[in-house]
C-alpha cells in the first residue's frame, strides 16, 4: 500500500516509513512540506474507506478537528483522494501508555490517578461539543513529557456509522472488547458520555492492577464476563490502593450506565488525589534466610533448618510485616550468599542472615539484620545460651526484627511470639526432626516424619504444634493413598481438635482445620470460618492463602481464589506460582495459566505438576502439539504417578486418539494391582473417553473412599462434561457443593 498512499500525497507529505498498524489503520511517518515538520498519517483500510465513503467522513472528522484541549491530540489535516482516506495528527516523540504498561506492568497510586485525571479532562471537554470518542484504551494515550493526551478523537464515528460489521468480526468493530462498555458490546448505536467513562475506569483498572477488569483469553470470552458479571475487586490485586480510589472504579464499572459517574469530570474529582501520599511506605518485608549449620556433627542440619522454619513462623504472626514462605527462601540453602540477588528474586530489601553452632547442652546463634540496598546492618546479635533457651532466643530475633523495621505489634502479637511450644527440648527436637524428615516428600520420609512427631507428642501430650504437625501428615496421606482415607482423615480431624483446645491462638491450628473439614468432610463453611481465623493470627502465612484459595476454586468462586494465590505467590515467590496459575486455568484464564506454569517450569524445570498444568493451559487454547508434548512430558518426570498418566490419558480421549487413551486405562488397571491408584484417576480418562457413567461409577467410589482430590469436582474444568449428568449433581449435593 505505500507506493499508493506515497503518490496521492506526496505533495504535501512526504511518507518515510511505516511506524504502526491495528484493526482499522496503518500509520506512517511523513515530513509535512508546507510548516516542515513531522507528522503521524493515518491511511484507513481500502474496504473501510469504501463503506464510509468520502463525503461522510470529512463531514464526521471535521467535528473531531474543532477539540482543541491541552490532553487532546489535535487533528491537522484529513483528506479523500483517489478512495484513500486520511487523517495527519502531530507525531509525538515519546510512548503510547499501552508500551508503558509492557513495560512496568502495574503504576504507582499517584501516576495512575494524574494520568487518569488528564484523560477525563479531555474526555469532559469533548463531551461538552457532543463528541464521544467510543475508543479510549491505553494505545490511545500519548504520554509526552509526563503529560497525557488522548489520540483518535471522533474517528471511530464515521466507521461505526458506516460499518454493517458488528463483533463477528473483531477487525472492523469499533471499540476494543478490553475496554468497551456493556451497552457497547451489544451494539447500541446511541452511546453516551457514560460509555467513554466505562472505558477510561477500564483503562484506570489496568494501570492499577496490571491487566484489564474483565481479562479473558479471547473477545468473546471478554464479552460475556462483561455482560454476565461485576468487575472484581482492585483490592483483589493491590493492597496499597485508597478505598476512595477503589470505590470510584468500581462505580465507574458499573453494568447499567445510570449507576455509573454522571460525567467524566465526578470520577475524576471522586479518585480522591488528596487522600493519597507522594510516597506511600510500603509494608516492611523481610526474609529469613536458611541459618548456617556451624555445628561438628552435619546431622545437626535439622537443628538449623529449623530455627529458621520458627523464626519464620514467629514472624508470620505480625499484621504489619510481610514474610517470605519458608519454601521460597528455602531454594537458596547451601547456595552461595549474593544477598542482592536473593533480595531481588525474593521481592524484599531486607534480610535476616544467621548460622547455628550446637554442641552438647548448649547453642549459639548468630543473627544479622541487612538491608541490602543500602548494604546496612540495621541489627545483629549473638545468642550463647543453653538449649533450652532456644524459644525465648527465637522470640527475642523475632522482637527486634519487628523493631528494627518499624513494624508495630499488637500486646496480644507481642504474647503470642513471647509463648513457648514446649518446655521438653528433647520432645522439640524429635519435632524438628520429623518436619526435616517430612519435608522431603518423598514415601519414606513422610512416614519416618510421621513418627517422630508421633514420639514427640509421647514425651509431652501438650506440644499443640507437633499436633498441628501430625494433622498435616494424616491430611497428606489421605489425599495420597499412603493410608486409608477415611481412616486417616479421622486422624487429622482429632490431631487439629487437640491442637485448638491445647492453643486456641495457634495460626497453624485453625489453618489445618480448615483443610480437613473440607478436603476429608466436606464441611466448607466450617472451613471458611477457620482459614479466615488462621489469617487474623497469621496474616502473613502463605500455607495458609494458598489453601484457603484451594478451597474458593474447589466451589468455582475463581475471583476469590485468584485473589488468594496472587497474595500466596506474593509471600511465597519462588514456589506457589503453579497454584496461581491453576487458579488461573479452572477460572478459564488460560493466558494467565501458562504464563504462571512457564515461571514455575522456569523455577524448576522438572516439576511434573507445572508441565501438566502448562499442558491443560496449552490444550485450552487450541495448541494440541503443544499441550500434549508438555503432558507427556509431566509423565515422564513424574516417573509414573498416576495422576498425570491419567491426565495424559483424558487429553488422548479429548483429541480422538482413543486407542491410546485406552492403553493409558489398560496401565492404570496394572498399577492398581501394584499399589494404589485412586478411582479418581481412572475417571479422569473414562471422560476424556465420553464415558460418562463408566467415569461416574469411578467418582462416586472416590467419594465413598475419600480417595483423591474428590473434593476438587465442581472445580475442576476436567470434569465438565459431567456437569449435565444427574448422578454429578447428586455426588455434589453429598458433598454440599450442590
Amino acid at each position: 500500500m505505500l507506493p499508493t498512499v506515497a503518490s496521492v500525497l506526496g505533495d504535501r507529505y512526504t511518507i518515510e516509513r511505516e511506524i504502526g498498524a491495528g484493526g482499522m489503520a496503518t500509520v506512517y511517518l511523513a515530513d509535512d512540506a508546507k510548516y516542515r515538520r513531522k507528522v503521524a498519517i493515518k491511511v484507513l483500510r481500502s474496504d473501510l474507506a469504501a463503506s464510509i465513503g468520502a463525503e461522510r467522513f470529512l463531514r464526521e472528522i471535521d467535528i473531531a478537528a474543532q477539540l482543541n484541549h491541552p490532553h487532546i491530540l489535535p487533528l491537522y489535516d484529513s483528506g479523500a483522494l483517489d478512495d484513500v482516506l486520511f487523517y495527519v495528527m502531530p507525531f509525538v516523540r515519546g510512548e503510547t501508555l499501552r508500551q508503558r504498561l509492557l513495560r512496568e506492568r502495574r503504576l504507582s497510586v499517584a501516576d495512575t490517578i494524574a494520568i487518569t485525571k488528564q484523560i477525563a479532562s479531555a474526555l469532559e471537554f469533548a463531551h461538552a461539543q457532543g463528541v464521544i470518542h467510543r475508543d479510549i484504551k491505553p494505545e490511545n494515550v500519548l504520554l509526552h513529557e509526563g503529560v497525557a493526551m488522548v489520540a483518535d478523537f471522533g474517528i471511530a464515528l464515521p466507521i461505526q456509522r458506516s460499518s454493517n460489521t458488528r463483533l463477528t468480526d473483531v477487525g472492523l468493530s469499533i471499540g476494543t472488547p478490553d475496554y468497551m462498555s456493556p451497552e457497547q458490546a451489544q451494539g447500541d448505536q446511541t452511546l453516551t458520555a457514560s460509555s467513554d467513562v466505562y472505558s477510561l475506569a477500564c483503562v484506570t483498572f489496568e494501570m492499577l492492577a496490571g491487566e484489564p477488569p474483565h481479562a479473558a483469553p479471547t473477545p468473546f470470552a471478554v464479552l460475556a464476563k462483561r455482560l454476565t458479571g461485576h468487575a472484581p475487586s482492585l483490592a483483589r490485586f493491590r493492597t496499597d490502593v485508597p478505598a476512595s480510589l477503589a470505590h470510584a472504579v468500581g462505580k465507574a464499572l458499573m453494568l447499567d450506565p445510570q449507576q455509573r459517574w454522571l460525567s467524566a469530570e465526578a470520577f475524576a474529582t471522586a479518585l480522591g488525589a488528596s487522600e493519597v501520599p507522594v510516597a506511600r511506605a510500603a509494608q516492611p518485608s523481610v526474609a529469613v534466610l536458611p541459618f548456617l549449620n556451624m555445628s561438628a556433627d552435619p546431622d545437626n542440619e535439622y537443628f538449623a533448618d529449623g530455627i529458621t522454619e520458627d523464626v519464620i513462623t514467629q514472624l508470620s504472626k505480625l499484621k504489619a510485616l510481610k514474610v517470605t514462605s519458608r519454601a521460597s527462601v528455602m531454594r537458596f540453602k547451601g547456595q552461595s550468599r549474593d544477598l542482592r540477588e536473593i533480595a531481588s528474586a525474593l521481592h524484599t530489601r531486607t534480610i535476616l542472615d544467621g548460622s547455628v553452632r550446637r554442641a552438647g547442652g548448649r547453642v549459639r546463634i548468630v543473627a544479622q539484620l541487612i538491608d541490602v540496598e543500602d548494604d546496612n546492618h540495621l541489627w545483629s546479635e549473638t545468642y550463647d545460651r543453653e538449649l533450652t533457651d532456644i524459644f525465648a532466643i527465637q522470640s527475642d530475633v523475632a522482637l527486634h526484627i519487628a523493631s528494627a523495621l518499624h513494624a508495630e505489634l499488637s500486646r496480644d502479637e507481642k504474647t503470642r511470639i513471647e509463648k513457648e511450644g514446649t518446655n521438653d527440648i528433647e520432645a522439640y527436637q524429635l519435632y524438628l526432626l520429623g518436619r526435616h524428615r517430612y519435608l522431603r516428600f518423598t514415601h519414606e520420609g513422610m512416614k519416618q516424619g510421621l513418627e517422630y512427631y508421633k514420639r514427640a507428642i509421647d514425651r509431652d501430650p501438650e506440644f499443640a504444634a507437633a499436633h498441628v504437625a501430625l494433622s498435616q501428615a494424616y491430611a497428606e496421606f489421605a489425599e495420597t493413598g499412603g493410608l486409608p482415607a477415611e481412616e486417616a482423615y479421622a486422624a487429622a480431624l482429632t490431631s487439629a481438635r487437640k491442637a485448638l483446645e491445647l492453643d486456641p491462638q495457634l495460626g497453624g491450628a485453625h489453618c489445618v482445620m480448615g483443610y480437613v473439614l473440607f478436603t476429608g468432610h466436606f464441611d466448607w463453611e466450617g472451613a471458611e470460618r477457620e482459614f479466615k481465623r488462621a489469617l487474623e493470627l497469621s496474616p502473613s502465612s502463605a500455607d495458609v492463602y494458598d489453601l484457603y484459595g484451594r478451597m474458593c476454586y474447589a466451589q468455582r468462586r475463581f475471583d476469590e481464589a485468584i485473589e488468594l494465590q496472587q497474595r500466596a505467590h506474593e509471600l511465597d515467590p519462588l514456589v506457589n506460582r503453579n497454584d496461581l496459575a491453576t487458579a488461573y486455568l479452572r477460572a478459564g484464564r488460560y493466558v494467565e495459566a501458562l504464563e504462571y506454569a512457564n515461571r514455575a517450569i522456569e523455577a524448576d524445570p522438572e516439576s511434573a505438576r507445572a508441565r501438566a498444568t502448562a499442558g491443560w493451559a496449552y490444550l485450552k487454547q487450541g495448541r494440541t502439539a503443544e499441550g500434549m508434548a508438555a503432558l507427556e512430558r509431566a509423565v515422564a518426570l513424574s516417573t509414573g504417578e498416576s495422576a498425570w498418566i491419567s491426565q495424559l490419558g483424558q487429553a488422548y480421549g479429548l483429541i480422538g486418539e482413543t486407542a491410546k487413551a485406552r492403553e493409558i486405562a489398560r496401565h492404570l488397571d496394572v498399577l492398581a494391582t501394584k499399589g494404589w491408584v485412586s478411582p479418581y484417576h481412572f475417571a479422569y480418562v473414562y471422560t476424556g473417553l465420553g464415558e460418562y457413567d463408566r467415569a461416574m461409577d469411578y467418582l462416586e467410589q472416590a467419594f465413598d473412599q475419600r480417595s483423591g482430590a474428590i473434593h476438587g469436582i465442581k472445580g475442576s474444568f476436567l470434569f465438565t462434561p459431567l456437569h449435565d449428568q444427574p448422578r454429578f449433581n447428586a455426588l455434589l449435593e453429598k458433598m454440599n457443593l450442590a
